[in-house]
Formats: C-alpha cells, structure tokens, sequence
C-alpha cells in the first residue's frame, strides 16, 4: 500500500511510520516532498474535519491531474482548544498572533487572553488532530484524536510543537515539552489515535 501523507513535517512522517509498524500493515509512505507539490492551499474551513479535507483533495487533484501512484491520502488539521476561551485559537492555532508569529509571540498573546482565569480548573483545554484519508477510488476514512489537559500560566521552555511549552496533559505535572520520552509514550496523544483509527480502517479494507 501507498500512502500519501500530506506533510513535510519529519516528526509527523516518523510518527506515521512507528504507528504502521504497531498496526502490522505493508505500507510505504511518500510525503509532499517526494510528489514535488508546491502549490498553496487555502485552508478556510470553520473546523478541523473541513480544513483537513480541503487539504487532500487538493492533493489529490494535483496527483490526478499528474498521474501519481497512491492507494490513500491523508491530511491532517489540528490545534489547541481551551474552554475558558470558548474553544479557541482552534482552527486558528497555527496564525494565532498573525501570519508569522514566532513559537513565543503565540504563546504571549494565548497567555495574556488567559490572565482572568489563574485557576487550574479554570485553564482545562484539548489538542485536537483530525485525520482526513481519501482513496483512488473517492472513498473516505475520517478520525479524529483528542488529548486533554490544561494550560499552565507560564511558559515552561520554547521548543517543540507550538503548543507544547503551555501544556499539561492529564495525569502529569510537567509541560510536554518538558516531558522525556518515555513520560510522552505514556501521554494519551491525539495525532497516535487519530493515525490509530484510520490505519485500523485501513486494515479492513
């Protein structure tokens, strides 16, 4: 099987690969890289799931139209939901101080809009990755993995995914990116379970 992960993002691809393994399935993975595809996507969906699928039909289109090999596409969406904010930056994670906010101005602006609620009951929030798969054939898989925890009122240390530096998940003390690797593999995450799923539907067919 051909998978076509839409990322350039190495920690992702190995991700994928180290959950293939888990799964038992054949499957080679090629990324955007491999395809050549450099054509900008306008994601402006209102939720995860539809950004996700504006991805990979892009992609597929671009494979069509160039005669690509693929068995399944998968596009992700993803980001940070913290209840105190009515579900935001959500969607909007990625730009949520603008355009080209660096790792720190994001978390200045996320931490700032927070300062009304010092409580940690008050900070609960959920990392959130949609998977969206589209098949050859125009079938499609959809799952969606979720990690919940809270925010904490200071920025542990930069580094790592955005996000990363300000959250606790549930069940521990530290921040993820402060977390080594073996805490991490013992974390609930959203991306492993939402790649879980689909590969799982994969199996099935």
């Amino acid at each position: 099987m051909k998978i076509l992960y839409a990322t350039s993002n190495k920690g992702k691809i190995a991700e994928l690969n180290r959950t293939i393994r888990i799964e038992g399935l054949e499957a080679e993975v090629i990324t955007l890289k491999d395809i050549n595809f450099n054509e900008e996507i306008i994601e402006d969906g209102d939720t995860f799931e539809e950004n996700s699928e504006i991805k990979a039909r892009a992609i597929k289109n671009f494979c069509d139209r160039n005669g690509i090999d693929y068995e399944i596409i998968i596009a992700d969406d993803g980001g940070m939901c913290v209840d105190c904010l009515n579900g935001r930056p959500g969607v909007y994670s990625a730009r949520f101080a603008g355009e080209h906010a660096t790792q720190e101005q994001i978390l200045n602006k996320l931490l700032d809009e927070m300062k009304a609620f010092p409580n940690k009951e008050e900070r609960t929030s959920t990392f959130v990755c949609v998977l969206f798969g589209i098949l050859k054939d125009g079938r499609t898989i959809v799952k969606r993995g979720e990690t919940h925890g809270r925010i904490t009122c200071k920025i542990s240390k930069l580094g790592g995914l955005t996000y990363n530096p300000v959250f606790v998940p549930d069940g521990f003390d530290k921040t993820v990116v402060e977390m080594s690797d073996e805490e991490f593999k013992k974390v609930h995450n959203h991306r492993m379970a939402a790649l879980e799923g689909i590969l799982g539907e994969l199996k099935k067919m």
